[in-house]
């Protein structure tokens, strides 16, 4: 899936008028696909990565009941059997805090990325 994602989104970069005139340049094709095609295409796919994440996180919770793995998983179907909810509500703070860091990951990433993120957000 992050494979053809990735070339989707490559091929849609390589047709871009500034690639063209990179090629009209001299520029190398290696360097052309980095700089140019490569770093703009990797948006969606950190965009994709992040959100598969949050979904990892919550099959932990179906794999780990299922098959009595130890985890945070298990202790969350545990606590919700037991009907105890501030172990529960731990929990749930703890995955949710996790997902939120992993999307503030994705936002940084960004800002690798694209460095016109960077210098918008100096400049507003």
């Amino acid at each position: 899936m992050y494979a053809r994602l990735l070339r989707n989104d490559l091929i849609a970069s390589l047709q871009e008028d500034y690639v063209t005139m990179a090629r009209a340049k001299g520029l190398s094709s290696k360097y052309i696909m980095r700089r140019h095609a490569f770093r703009p295409s990797t948006f969606s796919l950190a965009t994709v990565a992040g959100i598969n994440m949050g979904r990892l996180i919550g099959g932990t919770i179906i794999i780990e009941a299922i098959f009595a793995i130890n985890g945070m998983g298990l202790y969350v179907v545990q606590s919700i059997n037991q009907r105890d909810s501030v172990p529960l509500q731990g929990a749930v703070l703890v995955i949710a805090t996790s997902y939120v860091l992993i999307n503030f990951a994705v936002d940084i990433l960004y800002a690798f990325l694209d460095p016109r993120i960077r210098h918008a957000r100096a400049t507003a």
